[in-house]
């Protein structure tokens, strides 16, 4: 992403990281279902895991998933990203519900200042998105056997979490609090990778997201990117993926509702061109199937990350799910199952107004025929 005309330098804050790791995610929807157990015995060159949230705090067992994901770790084409070049490893998370995310890593160790170019270069990267979909293509070619309705659609999510497990506070700075709070410019900006100042409104909007467990980490979350401080942050890092792959897969299910929403509509315009006989069977059972595969597909993300008990993983989703709108987007969900429903209500009561009038006139002829017979026999 080029520098904006505008853009002013980049302040100096003589924070430094001495280890720490970018993740540059990107979700895709891959088919309806995956059997998982399955798509593990396809994988004979690779060696795949279960996933679990490793807890680094106190946290209750059963915050965990359901079921639990494949990872999957493959050698990829290192990507040259400005300055940075990621990692070999890459990995693939595979979703029970049909989804699968791809991670690319890069090394950030050095002065903070630098993941400002490197949130900028990452925005949209072309050249990452490329990558990742050959990932998921070879993927599901790969997996198709486990794969029901196997087909990776257009739509894509991508996230980046700039996870810092270690650093060197400027002198003056004897907690990461103070230092959060006097480089909120510097922040927001690496969080919504814009190399132009941003107003004060908008960073106080950009790092307005923040919880912390102890004085000594931090989590700061935003609609396009996250900013971690602290050690064995990959509890969080798995969260936030996660949330990244449900807005995908809610932004999937909106269209969906959509196009059946639009299909529903126009078989209510049909006139019935074939008298007695409604040709709209075929219509209400594809309405039918499309609620069903919807529904399942909703109940599938919504339950597959068990939320319970106020721990500090629920917090961290619940900032998350709030950045990326998620409980927006199952309202406009809920809400257009609910007229789907409406719609195919009424298609169905037409349907069946019509059946009992085909009915009414058969026994009205069978009467007729019996009388005329009647009189015929005498």
């Amino acid at each position: 992403m080029p520098e904006h005309p505008a853009a002013k330098p980049v302040p100096t804050s003589d924070f430094v990281i001495t280890r720490g790791n970018c993740a540059a995610m990107f979700a895709y929807d891959v088919g309806f279902a995956v059997d998982l157990n399955k798509a593990a015995a396809l994988l004979t060159g690779d060696v795949p895991q279960r996933e679990t949230l490793k807890h680094t705090r106190r946290a209750p067992k059963y915050f965990e998933y359901q079921p639990a994901p494949l990872r999957i770790s493959r050698v990829g084409n290192p990507v040259t990203v400005g300055q940075f070049t990621t990692q070999p490893v890459i990995e693939a998370l595979v979703f029970d519900f049909g989804a699968i995310s791809v991670t690319f890593s890069i090394n950030i160790a050095g002065p903070i200042e630098r993941l400002l170019p490197l949130s900028s270069a990452l925005y949209e990267n072309a050249a990452l998105l490329a990558e990742s979909r050959r990932i998921v293509d070879d993927l599901v070619r790969l997996l198709t056997p486990a794969i029901t309705k196997p087909d990776v659609t257009q739509l894509v999510e991508d996230y980046l979490v700039f996870d810092v497990d270690e650093w060197t506070l400027p002198q003056g700075h004897v907690l990461l609090p103070g230092w959060i709070d006097e480089c909120g410019s510097l922040i927001a900006r690496i969080l919504r990778s814009d190399q132009d100042l941003l107003s004060k409104q908008e960073i106080d909007d950009a790092v307005s997201c923040r919880i912390s467990y102890a004085d000594s980490d931090a989590a700061l979350i935003d609609w396009n990117a996250a900013l971690l401080f602290g050690r064995e942050m990959q509890d969080v890092t798995a969260v936030l993926e996660f949330a990244n792959v449900e807005l995908l897969e809610m932004r999937f299910l909106d269209d969906q509702l959509d196009r059946a929403l639009g299909d529903a509509y126009d078989s209510s315009q049909k006139s019935n061109k074939l008298g007695f006989f409604d040709g709209r069977g075929a219509d209400l059972r594809r309405i039918a199937r499309l609620q069903i595969d919807s529904a399942v597909l909703f109940e599938g993300v919504n339950n597959a990350l068990k939320l319970l008990g106020d721990v500090y993983l629920s917090r961290v989703y619940r900032l998350a799910a709030g950045r990326l709108h998620l409980p927006d987007w199952d309202a406009s969900i809920i809400r257009k199952l609910g007229t789907l429903e409406s719609i195919y209500g009424k298609l169905s009561d037409r349907q069946a107004n019509r059946r009992m009038e085909i009915l009414e006139w058969i026994i009205i002829l069978l009467i007729l025929f019996e009388v005329v017979m009647s009189f015929v026999r005498h």
